[in-house]
């Protein structure tokens, strides 16, 4: 058995009873007062709102992802699938320390990290934002992509499942970053549109829904994701 899935054995009794008005409250406070002295004054919120209730989620979603693909995992802890409330500022000139939203990932093969497509999950106090695949190519990655948009066959199925996915629901596609196709390709190109990708994905951002309270938010976040699974499934095909 896996780590991420004895891990869910172990804490399963726990549950997901939905994200509790402590949860949104942290988070419109961490967004008004993001100081270390404000965070420390409220890091049993922290605990209590934040890191326990995301465990759960994660707990709950998780097996329900890999049903839609053998090869997802998942972690319930910080620096496993939630990701650490701390900025790098390193270079950054926001010079805030402490992110303003919640961040979950459940990633396709064994390596944790943006080399492979997964699941994303962000939440602040007013938005949440779902979404499947990558959302920057590696170098390597990146060549297989565009070879895989020029072959006929794996081409032509990634510009239907585009179409499809817009079709299904409140979906965008991102990634296409690019202005002008990469040089030495045909900007005449019938998916001409798909090279202009250094990196692709499928998803949603809006309001906080009513169900985020309540133990029915992981059907729905699940149903999204089965939406979007098609996204991770012609990436590990074409990248990897």
């Amino acid at each position: 058995m896996a780590f991420d899935e004895a891990l869910a054995v172990r804490i399963r009794g726990v549950g997901f009873s939905g994200f509790p008005e402590g949860t949104f409250k942290f988070l419109r406070g961490i967004a008004q007062h993001n100081t270390r002295e404000w965070f420390e004054d409220h890091r049993e919120d922290y605990e209590q709102f934040y890191v326990e209730p995301a465990k759960a989620f994660v707990t709950a979603l998780g097996p329900r992802l890999k049903k839609l693909s053998k090869s997802i995992h998942f972690e319930p802890k910080v620096n496993g699938s939630i990701f650490r409330i701390n900025r790098d500022v390193r270079f950054s000139k926001d010079k805030r320390p402490y992110k303003t939203h919640l961040d979950l990932w459940f990633w396709e093969g064994e390596h944790r990290g943006w080399d492979a497509p997964g699941f994303f999950f962000r939440m602040s106090a007013d938005t949440l934002t779902l979404g499947a695949g990558m959302h920057q190519f590696g170098k390597e990655a990146l060549a297989a992509y565009r070879e895989a948009v020029l072959d006929s066959r794996k081409g032509r199925a990634l510009a239907a499942l585009v179409d499809e996915v817009k079709g299904s629901g409140p979906y965008e596609i991102g990634g296409a970053t690019r202005k002008t196709v990469p040089r030495g390709f045909d900007a005449r190109h019938e998916r001409a549109g798909l090279l202009l990708h250094e990196g692709l994905w499928a998803g949603l951002e809006g309001r906080i829904p009513p169900e985020a309270r309540s133990e029915r938010f992981v059907d729905s976040c699940e149903k999204h994701f089965a939406a979007l699974a098609p996204i991770n499934r012609w990436l590990l095909s074409a990248t990897h």
